[in-house]
């Protein structure tokens, strides 16, 4: 008779986790078109994280590790998918293979890194919450060595992105001053060139 409660329980736990987990898939889901809000949201919890340091004056062993995932997930956010220098010497054959129009594909999606960078936000909340991760560390070097290490990862990617002749960053699809009007020639489309024939 316990078992029988025990596997009702486990069984219940599984079902409730479930049931968690499909509402949080809903809601992301509901906030992939909503990018602005997301990083605003995203923000205002790092503002909280910073807040947090400020006022306690410890855990900084946890803003350096978030400030290092957050970078090495920049980093990826900005690499391209396939690595031009990974291919080997894949030069092209044909004047058109070098002048070949291919979209930016990243390696972290922007929802993707967002999502990360919002887990490891609040993980490192909940972190400033316990004393075990209170190590005591003189700051001053540690901010150092981020600003040092941010710097040569910076310039080592823009170096990359010239090199390779990419732009990761993109402000959605362009928009033309004269679209939607006609004009030319013909003024009448296809109906104006065959006109022009007779």
């Amino acid at each position: 008779m316990m078992e029988g409660s025990d596997d009702d329980g486990v069984g219940g736990n599984q079902q409730t986790s479930e049931k968690v987990r499909r509402v949080i898939q809903y809601w992301l889901d509901k906030s992939t078109i909503h990018i602005i809000p997301r990083w605003m949201a995203f923000s205002f919890l790092l503002a909280i994280f910073f807040l947090r340091i400020y006022v306690v004056q410890g855990y900084f062993i946890v803003a350096y590790g978030l400030g290092i995932f957050l970078l090495n997930n920049f980093i990826a956010f900005l690499s391209p998918l396939e690595d031009p220098t990974d291919s080997g010497p894949g030069l092209p054959t044909t004047e058109k293979d070098g002048k070949e129009f291919r979209p930016f594909a990243r390696r972290l999606p922007e929802f993707k890194f967002w999502l990360a960078c919002s887990r490891g936000t609040c993980i490192s909340i909940l972190m400033t919450f316990f004393s075990v991760f209170d190590v005591p560390v003189f700051w001053p070097i540690l901010l150092m060595y981020f600003g040092v290490l941010f710097f040569m990862t910076m310039k080592r990617q823009i170096l990359h992105m010239y090199k390779h002749k990419y732009v990761p960053l993109s402000f959605g699809k362009a928009k033309y001053k004269d679209a939607g009007t006609e004009q030319g020639l013909f003024h009448g489309g296809m109906a104006g060139a065959s006109n022009k024939g007779r």
